[in-house]
């Protein structure tokens, strides 16, 4: 896949150029000359949607909204610069998420907490507030009108509280943030396609990650639109594969709810083996050290957030 990328229908995939190359991605629906963007990357990702819209004979004025899956800033850290740049677009986001976009300090505190201060800094850079009266809230079934073309927002907690998925009228497909978890192209094996689910913290529900997957599968897209990355297809194998697999996050979460200080650690060693132990069922010729470099940040943060959702059982 490339750094810009026409997956049809009108929708085209950005690299937000977030850590490494095909980590995160932006998504451009256009419709009659219209915009919506779904999901912002965070520091540098203005410059290269500006790109994006230049080399489909648009401007920063095309765009009508700037859609949120969820408020982390990987998801929306380019928020604020965006808004600035797109002067009539109105920005879209669950209406828990809604505060943290006017108000970025609380959000900025826990991102911090978790990562450090240098390092939000050095991924995310300056995070900007945003106008009340510029935003839509994301109810669970408010459609977003882009030029005649629905843009159907559903309530998808199980990630995030605040998460919303976007369902595109004219194809059917679905954006899907964080909810569908993650699938990088480096793993593709023989024309098929890798998932694995994503529990960072500190919101993780299984339950209701369960019944978001379910409420997604019953659309019956054809594609699904991740962030992390893109266009997936044979999304109905997928979401069992997903449903199987936040089992076993849970069950190597409760096998260790009495480690105590060893609690994270051996929780991360658990998802090591599963996610190696899927690699190798899936196929993939990748070799472990590659896989665990492309997963390591994903790892520590599932682990945390496993961490935090078991405080939650006690």
């Amino acid at each position: 896949m490339n750094a810009f990328e026409c997956l049809g229908h009108d929708i085209y995939a950005v690299d937000a150029g977030y850590v490494r190359p095909l980590l995160a991605a932006i998504h451009l629906v256009v419709e009659n000359g219209r915009v919506a963007i779904v999901d912002t990357g965070s520091k540098g990702a203005l410059e290269r949607t500006l790109d994006a819209l230049k080399i489909l004979g648009l401007t920063a004025a095309s765009v009508d909204y700037v859609i949120l899956t969820h408020v982390h800033l990987d998801h929306a850290g380019g928020a604020g610069q965006m808004m600035q740049a797109f002067p009539q677009a109105r920005l879209v986001v669950h209406p828990r998420g809604a505060p943290h976009m006017i108000d970025p300090s609380r959000l900025l505190a826990g991102v911090t907490a978790v990562y450090g201060a240098a390092e939000v800094v050095r991924l995310y850079g300056k995070i900007l507030p945003i106008e009340e009266q510029r935003i839509i809230l994301a109810t669970h079934g408010s459609r977003v009108d882009l030029a005649g073309r629905e843009l159907l927002c559903l309530d998808t907690p199980g990630h995030a509280r605040h998460h919303v998925c976007v369902r595109d009228g004219r194809s059917g497909n679905i954006f899907t943030g964080d909810i569908f978890g993650l699938s990088y192209r480096e793993l593709d094996t023989d024309g098929r396609q890798f998932i694995f689910p994503t529990t960072t913290p500190v919101q993780f529900d299984p339950a209701a990650m369960h019944a978001s997957l379910d409420l997604l599968m019953g659309l019956r897209p054809s594609a699904l639109y991740l962030t992390h990355y893109s266009e997936v297809r044979e999304v109905a194998a997928m979401a069992a594969r997903l449903h199987d697999l936040i089992e076993k996050h849970v069950s190597i979460a409760r096998s260790e709810r009495n480690a105590g200080d060893e609690r994270y650690p051996r929780i991360r060693a658990g998802l090591v083996d599963l996610l190696l132990d899927e690699v190798r069922r899936f196929g993939c010729r990748l070799s472990p050290t590659r896989v665990l470099e492309l997963f390591a940040t994903d790892l520590d943060l599932n682990a945390q957030g496993l961490v935090v959702w078991l405080d939650t059982q006690s």
